[in-house]
């Protein structure tokens, strides 16, 4: 599958900004089943500095600083990502008992093993509790296979939680998520990976985009036309695996990675510090397109 994708942000201020300096996790970035093909980034101002590094994750990140007088900034990221469908999907039911899993993680010297540690600890976002555990609990019996347990969590948030676009901002604490039953797809990732690390389980939060128009019959997915964002899992015999609680779906070949850190706050699409602007307002538009 060849995707294009392309995600524009516009600032509108009610005062002109002097100075801002900005970091973007805009460019999809190339792993095994996905290759970005091409990605550009337009700034409107023209930026006066722009250079890319890699995060801490292997996140593609782009800083810019426009040092003009501005009361609108328009960022526009163009990508072309080709993903490949695995031949078949992970084998839920084959995966290792969780129990033991969590065992073998702390014993293991593995390369894998020893970077998937770091994220069972607490993120700024995401704060392991007795209540996230209790919640988590019914899909955890002892001896589950792993990959069975993490689908049948990811159910249950999309049985038993309501998508409310205006529910919950950046801010809204996960406890608010947990005890009120709604929320937007950043706050169901979050939710999932508390519950896992709450079981001494490796998980990441995964920045990206979904099919904006569906294949025929088809419905149309939460989330298509805006950044959306998802949790994996790690299983040391599978590798990293992708759940979409938003949608009840394991992620396989309608979704584009952008980035993944321990959580929002590592892969915030458009961050920075202005310098003046007073009130701002902010308009988000994504288009993804399947490529014939």
């Amino acid at each position: 599958m060849r995707y294009r994708v392309v995600h524009t942000t516009s600032y509108r201020y009610s005062q002109p900004v002097t100075l801002c300096h900005n970091e973007a996790h805009l460019r999809p970035r190339s792993f095994g089943r996905q290759r970005c093909v091409e990605s550009r980034l337009a700034v409107e101002p023209a930026p006066a500095l722009m250079h890319e590094r890699t995060d801490f994750f292997g996140n593609p990140v782009t800083y810019f600083a426009v040092q003009q007088p501005h009361d609108t900034l328009i960022v526009t990221a163009s990508s072309i990502v080709e993903l490949t469908t695995a031949a078949q999907p992970p084998n839920l039911a084959g995966s290792l008992p969780w129990d033991t899993m969590t065992l073998q993680l702390g014993q293991s010297l593995s390369p894998q093993a020893i970077e998937a540690r770091d994220l069972v600890l607490d993120s700024p976002m995401v704060v392991t509790s007795p209540d996230l555990a209790d919640f988590a609990q019914p899909s955890f019996s002892t001896g589950r296979p792993l990959l069975d347990a993490v689908h049948d969590l990811s159910q249950r948030i999309h049985r038993e939680f309501i998508y409310d676009p205006h529910f919950s901002t950046i801010a809204t604490p996960l406890s608010d998520v947990l005890t009120l039953r709604r929320g937007v797809c950043q706050d169901f990732a979050h939710l999932a990976i508390g519950c896992l690390r709450s079981f001494g389980l490796p998980a990441r939060y995964v920045s990206g985009y979904l099919q904006s128009l569906p294949p025929p019959g088809q419905p149309r997915l939460v989330g298509a036309d805006t950044s959306h964002a998802w949790f994996a899992v790690f299983d040391p015999n599978t590798g990293w695996v992708d759940f979409d609680p938003t949608n009840d779906q394991l992620v396989i070949d309608q979704h584009v990675t952008t980035a993944w850190g321990r959580d929002y706050s590592d892969v915030t699409p458009l961050k920075g510090v202005v310098f003046g602007g007073g009130a701002h307002t902010l308009e988000v538009a994504v288009d993804m397109e399947e490529e014939r």
